[in-house]
C-alpha cells in the first residue's frame, strides 16, 4: 500500500482525528502535512487554544508519516513545547519530518504553524511492528 492509502485507511477509523477536522495535505513515508482550524470548543480557561489541541494535531502528523512506511508504528515517548497561543479560528499546520528510522525504531520531529509562525515543537519515537499494512477488505 501507499502512504496516501495507509493514511486515508487510518482517516477513516480515526474519529478524534475526524472530530478535530483534520486534513491532510501530504501524506509519504516519514512525512506528513495536515492542517485543522481552532474551534471554539477547543479553547482552554483562558480563551485560548487547549494544550491537547496541538498536541493532538502533531501526534496524527507523526502516526500517519510514520505508518507511512507501510509497516505498524506506535508511538512510545513524545514530548511538546508550546512557543505561542492559539486563537480559535486560528488555521493550524502541523507537518512531521521523519530524523531517524531503524528497523524497529523511528524519531520524529513535527512543527505546528499559525501563519508560518511556529507555535509548537513536537518530538515523537516511534517502535515498528512486524506487521505490515495491507488494504480494508470491502463489503
Amino acid at each position: 500500500m501507499t502512504a496516501p492509502e495507509i493514511v486515508a485507511q487510518m482517516m477513516r477509523r480515526d474519529a478524534f482525528s475526524q472530530w478535530l477536522g483534520v486534513t491532510v495535505l501530504v501524506a509519504e513515508p516519514g512525512r506528513c502535512v495536515l492542517e485543522a482550524r481552532v474551534r471554539p470548543e477547543t479553547l482552554n480557561g483562558f480563551s485560548i487554544a487547549h494544550g491537547g489541541l496541538t498536541y493532538s494535531l502533531a501526534d496524527s502528523a507523526l502516526a500517519f508519516a510514520s505508518n507511512g512506511h507501510g509497516q505498524h508504528a506506535v508511538s512510545i515517548e513524545t514530548s511538546i513545547a508550546h512557543l505561542k497561543p492559539v486563537a480559535a479560528g486560528d488555521l493550524l499546520t502541523a507537518e512531521a519530518v521523519e530524523r531517524h528510522r531503524s528497523k524497529t525504531l523511528g524519531r520524529y520531529d513535527v512543527t505546528v504553524r499559525r501563519d508560518g509562525t511556529d507555535v509548537a515543537h513536537f518530538r515523537g519515537t516511534v517502535f515498528f511492528k512486524d506487521t505490515p499494512w495491507q488494504p480494508e477488505a470491502h463489503s
